[in-house]
């Protein structure tokens, strides 16, 4: 009997283009979901039946809770070799090998760029109005020639958005918690005297930090009142990172010039949820790592794992 594998957040239906998954066809039955699951009650009941489960990034929590309600998992691969919503001692106690796949720092960076650029430029306003046969000229775009980027981060992610803000000829400053002078340097950028000089003096700021302990709630409302008026900040990481609250209401007070996003503090977000009608705010729905060639590698490694897993040598395993 055929095992069957769950692909979980397939909602672009692109799962089985991406990859070629014919080399299973004898062993595997690949089941796609184009919807997310509300909550872990609607996933447990949906993923019973399944062997596999292949989960995108860190969209989908395994707690012990769920896995223990999962008694026919054997196989659980999720995209990127770092993951903290799985429970990996829960997972080796009921017999889960967990496997990873590589995954591209570059989709990220480019998009964290889209963002920046479309506000700075206006371009949603600009599009629709002209769509909607709307004002000629609406917006008086922001420059970037000359003006501060402050980087919150500059790990894989951040170094290389430093670069392109070079390369627009920016200046660019960055700090964390553990950044050194020497690296800075190395990546040819400023080192922030602290993160509050670093939020005040910049034009644009964007956030390229991995969520911890230390970085939870890093940007509250003191935090977000030291920005200028006419400062704008990109959050591509992750949203705990940045007090919701507080950053709602810095936006409805136009407080700071805007905003873009493309993570939230619950996905897929509820339709009623403020984020979705909030002013000054460019939001994607966390396109981060959602490329042709991300996709290409997550899938197509995801099969090689149920291969090497099924031959009894498994690849790429987490933890």
């Amino acid at each position: 009997m055929r095992l069957r594998c769950a692909v979980l957040d397939d909602f672009q239906n692109a799962a089985t283009e991406a990859a070629d998954w014919s080399p299973l066809a004898d062993d595997v039955e690949v089941v796609p979901f184009t919807t997310h699951f509300p909550d872990e009650d609607a996933l447990a009941a949906a993923l019973a039946d399944f062997d596999i489960v292949v989960t995108l990034r860190e969209r989908v929590p395994f707690p012990a809770s769920l896995i223990t309600r999962l008694p026919r998992l054997r196989l659980l691969i999720a995209s990127g070799m770092r993951n903290t919503v799985i429970d990996y001692a829960a997972a080796e106690a009921h017999g889960v090998t967990v496997c990873g796949t590589a995954s591209s720092s570059t989709p990220p960076v480019e998009l964290t760029w889209a963002l920046l650029l479309g506000l700075a430029r206006g371009l949603v306003q600009e599009s629709n109005a002209l769509r909607a046969g709307g004002p000629w000229q609406n917006t008086v775009g922001a420059d970037l020639h000359g003006r501060r980027l402050g980087l919150l981060g500059l790990g894989k992610i951040g170094s290389r958005v430093a670069h392109v803000g070079l390369a627009f000829g920016m200046h660019v400053t960055a700090w964390s918690q553990n950044l050194t002078k020497e690296y800075a340097d190395e990546v040819g950028v400023q080192l922030g005297p602290s993160k509050e000089e670093l939020l005040a003096d910049s034009d644009f700021v964007s956030v390229h930090l991995a969520l911890s302990d230390r970085t939870r709630g890093l940007l509250g409302a003191p935090e977000l009142a030291l920005l200028k008026p006419t400062a704008y900040l990109i959050n591509t990481s992750r949203a705990a990172i940045v007090d919701q609250d507080a950053l709602l209401t810095a936006l409805h007070e136009g407080r700071i010039a805007g905003v873009g996003v493309d993570v939230f503090d619950t996905e897929p977000l509820p339709a009623g949820h403020p984020m979705r009608t909030a002013p000054r705010l460019l939001a994607t729905p966390h396109l981060g790592y959602v490329s042709q060639a991300n996709y290409a590698t997550y899938y197509g490694q995801a099969v090689e794992n149920i291969q090497a897993y099924l031959a009894g040598s498994p690849v790429r395993r987490l933890h």
